[in-house]
């Protein structure tokens, strides 16, 4: 009971941060927006997934519904729409009571030659907000002085950075609410729309049995997290060796014999050489194993760092603190592709 409360302070603490962290890059105008190809069917069924899973554990029905959609493949930001849509959808579970419902619906408004406007609605039969409260609701650190605010927990910061955000796509958020009725959002976004196809990568699955007795390269400067991440990789009985520098894992990496290693877990951080040159060292090794899968632990967590990483040779960018399930899942991607 005590881990469970740890736990669930430290994930409150470390959303704060984030939290913090959003709205200090927007406010000093160095957030930026990415356009990149993505399918909108994909991240949809990322999200419902989502919330389906936390609806039925707090005991609340979950409603989604597509209507209208013509397309699937549009250039935008992908990562800011689904930060614009877990945080409403977050809010909308956490402020309803068990039995309440929370509704989901996903509209194409108008289109115009390659222009799409989406139209989503998030409803939601929680607490609601007062009249009074409503025309702050988008404020930095607004918290509505009622029984919800001590009950509920918030930084009162997600939807002032959810709002900047759809202003940055040049879209529009509304909110409707009523005491103890609920409360609805509506937000619109104007995307382009892509001829381009994404091809799915197949990726079979891999038990996690498949992990025992691979060698893991891990490089970590933290004496601390080098013992957790440690910890965590044995505990599926992989065999760990740890350094705590680029230099220091480059050397155990040519010293080593082909093949030895499986996988490396690359610190960005780091004192004599950080991970990104460190990779880039080894990417250019004369060795056959020079293609190892390297993956990025970085409590670096914006998208132009992950976009950082990927463009310096490492195969993927986990954030910490580390999530044990995303880890193993990840590792178990990458050690069956280069199996």
């Amino acid at each position: 009971d005590y881990l469970e409360k740890i736990g669930a302070s430290a994930e409150h603490l470390l959303n704060l941060i984030n939290d913090i962290l959003d709205m200090s890059r927007i406010e000093s105008g160095k957030m930026v927006l990415n356009e990149e190809e993505f399918s909108l069917s994909k991240l949809l069924e990322y999200i419902n997934n989502m919330f389906l899973s936390q609806c039925k554990e707090n005991d609340l029905i979950y409603n989604y519904k597509i209507d209208k959609l013509t397309d699937d493949i549009y250039l935008g930001d992908s990562i800011k729409i689904r930060q614009i849509l877990i945080n409403i959808l977050g809010n909308a579970v956490k402020f309803t009571n068990a039995g309440g419902h929370v509704d989901f619906i996903v509209k194409e408004k108008a289109s115009y030659k390659d222009q799409v406007t989406l139209k989503f609605t998030i409803k939601d039969t929680g607490c609601g907000m007062s009249e009074e409260f409503l025309p702050h609701v988008f404020d930095s650190f607004a918290q509505e002085k009622s029984f919800s605010t001590n009950k509920y927990g918030s930084s009162g910061l997600g939807l002032a950075i959810t709002k900047s955000i759809v202003e940055m796509m040049n879209g529009k958020i509304e909110v409707k609410s009523k005491k103890n009725v609920g409360t609805t959002f509506v937000v619109e976004l104007t995307l382009t729309k892509s001829n381009n196809a994404i091809v799915e990568e197949k990726v079979d699955i891999v038990e996690q049995d498949n992990l025992k007795g691979k060698h893991v390269l891990v490089a970590e400067d933290m004496e601390i997290n080098a013992e957790i991440i440690k910890t965590i990789l044995e505990s599926k009985e992989m065999i760990v060796d740890l350094t705590s520098n680029g230099k220091e894992v480059i050397e155990k990496f040519k010293d080593s014999e082909i093949g030895y290693y499986s996988l490396i877990l690359m610190d960005i951080r780091m004192p004599e050489m950080d991970g990104l040159e460190a990779t880039q060292v080894i990417r250019k090794l004369d060795r056959k194993d020079s293609n190892i899968p390297i993956i990025a632990m970085s409590a670096n967590a914006f998208d132009e760092d992950v976009q950082r990483s990927l463009q310096s040779g490492l195969n993927a960018h986990l954030t910490k603190p580390i999530q044990t399930e995303i880890l193993f899942e990840t590792l178990k991607k990458f050690l069956n592709d280069s199996n």
